[in-house]
């Protein structure tokens, strides 16, 4: 019996195809180590590891990546504020997430890479971008021309001259363009960084992403998964990064989670209406809280209430 996928990128129903017969390269988005996580982080450690647990029911060997992103403006703001040293800060946050989701049922996986850890491969596919004209460096900072690769927009399905009239110039960033993303920052005084090419700094976001599933699992991977708010511009800028490095797609399927709903209204740290994942596995069994997150297609918004997890509590007795 086959399995079928939906593909964000073809945003249609596929019959799965691996790149190497009988193996699942996999690769998920996992948190930024700043923070306890919140039942939204839960929703897509909980959902893409029954994912790769059906493929490992179908007899399939599942190599398994979700990273740790460790080096971030939401750390360094974490860390000067706490005043604990960015590695330490990282390390208690890492500790915590491997906690919540083994309490949650969640299996480990095979790779747990931390962009601290993945300095070299980053820097080294920031260079093979400048070398063949996709990036640029101005002083200390280099950016990504997507105006230059051929497709951007694909995965969230937008235009070019959409996405430029969205896109602004920042306060003291010196792009070319609106739309050129960061794939290296010059260090600021004070603040974690690395030597490089260009001087010190540290990875942009969607850089670590690329640069470790290009490590961990190769140029082209079957199954790159997240929650649907890393569309855009995180996911579709991976593509553009990976695709224009290596001249080859950068996974063949796109599998992103709905939101989370607090009461029927947006999770979000704003409202205050956020909930930690260790808080609610304080207060109610583990194994109800995955059935919970289970109960509704992983695509469609979830909406937590206490009624609703008492009655996913009732149905799964």
């Amino acid at each position: 019996m086959s399995i079928v996928i939906y593909n964000t990128l073809t945003r249609e129903k596929e019959t799965f195809k691996p790149v190497e017969e009988n193996k699942v390269k996999m690769y998920v988005c996992g948190p930024t180590v700043y923070n306890y996580i919140h039942i939204g982080n839960a929703r897509p450690a909980i959902v893409f590891d029954t994912v790769r647990r059906y493929f490992e029911y179908k007899g399939y060997e599942v190599t398994y990546v979700l990273n740790f992103t460790d080096v971030d403006d939401k750390i360094i703001d974490a860390s000067k504020k706490t005043g604990e040293p960015v590695s330490e800060l990282t390390n208690r946050f890492i500790k915590a997430y491997l906690a919540d989701v083994k309490a949650l049922g969640v299996k480990h996986a095979t790779y747990h890479p931390r962009v601290s850890e993945t300095i070299d491969d980053i820097i080294d596919f920031v260079a093979g971008l400048i070398e063949k004209g996709y990036a640029y460096e101005v002083d200390g900072d280099v950016y990504f021309r997507p105006r230059k690769f051929e497709g951007y927009g694909k995965l969230s399905d937008q235009s070019i001259d959409e996405l430029r009239a969205g896109a602004r110039i920042q306060v003291g960033e010196k792009k070319q363009d609106p739309l050129d993303f960061a794939l290296w920052k010059k260090a600021k005084p004070g603040e974690i960084s690395w030597d490089s090419p260009w001087g010190k700094g540290r990875p942009g976001w969607h850089i670590e992403c690329s640069a470790m599933a290009k490590k961990y699992l190769g140029e082209t991977i079957d199954i790159h998964a997240g929650g649907q708010d890393l569309t855009f511009p995180h996911h579709e800028n991976e593509i553009a990064q990976s695709e224009a490095l290596n001249d080859k797609p950068f996974a063949n399927y796109w599998m992103h989670n709905g939101y989370m709903n607090i009461n029927n209204e947006k999770m979000s740290k704003s409202l205050g209406n956020f909930i930690l994942t260790k808080d609610l596995i304080a207060e109610h069994d583990p194994r109800v809280i995955r059935f919970f997150m289970l109960s509704v297609h992983y695509r469609s918004p979830i909406n937590f209430t206490e009624e609703l997890l008492e009655s996913a509590k009732n149905s799964l007795e």
